[in-house]
């Protein structure tokens, strides 16, 4: 909207505003406005082409026009939880869409694993390209709630911090190591 009138953007403020108060969400089914007041707002087309609605209000008494707003004001309740029903449910679906390619690793006490250089993609200037992404071998001495680790080195020194258990994976020879344990059965 601002974009037609760059330099008019405080008078198309209250109109955006007025939308984005009056359209519905996904999240919730409903609008914003429903949510507060109970009922939906009266568009000013309705006041010129006198809708059912504002006929049925401007022939009621106030006493009655009272009553009218006190049982949309108790139906509220029920709307607001029908909208919380439905929020629940629209964020257990964004979950699953965003947990579909989420994958769960787990480590138990004493497994070898490989710990990630931190920051990820971080470039080591003497190795350019061929910078290592990995460190370790490490062993995992603890394991702590919410998915994190306190690791340990071979020699046994315990790391001071704890690792979260997606910047781990299992630890795998490399070809070399294969090579170095062939050779050392064979000498002995």
């Amino acid at each position: 909207m601002i974009k037609d009138k760059p330099r008019r953007w405080h008078e198309t403020l209250l109109e955006a505003l007025w939308a984005y108060r009056n359209s519905k969400r996904t999240s919730t089914g409903t609008t914003p406005y429903r949510l507060t007041f109970g009922h939906d707002t009266v568009l000013p087309i309705k006041l010129n082409v006198k809708s059912a609605r504002l006929a049925l209000q401007h022939n009621l008494i106030p006493a009655d026009y009272n009553e009218a707003m006190l049982a949309e004001l108790e139906d509220l309740d029920e709307v607001q939880k029908l909208t919380l029903n439905h929020l629940m449910v629209h964020k257990v679906k964004v979950m699953k869409a965003y947990n579909k390619r989420v994958k769960f690793k787990s480590f138990a006490e004493g497994d070898m694993v490989w710990q990630t250089i931190l920051p990820p993609g971080k470039v080591d200037r003497t190795y350019e390209k061929w910078s290592p992404t990995w460190k370790g071998p490490y062993i995992v001495h603890q394991v702590l709630h919410g998915g994190t680790y306190k690791l340990k080195n071979i020699d046994g020194e315990i790391h001071e911090r704890p690792i979260n258990g997606r910047y781990l994976k299992k630890y795998k020879p490399t070809i070399f190591e294969l090579m170095e344990e062939k050779i050392s059965i064979k000498s002995s």
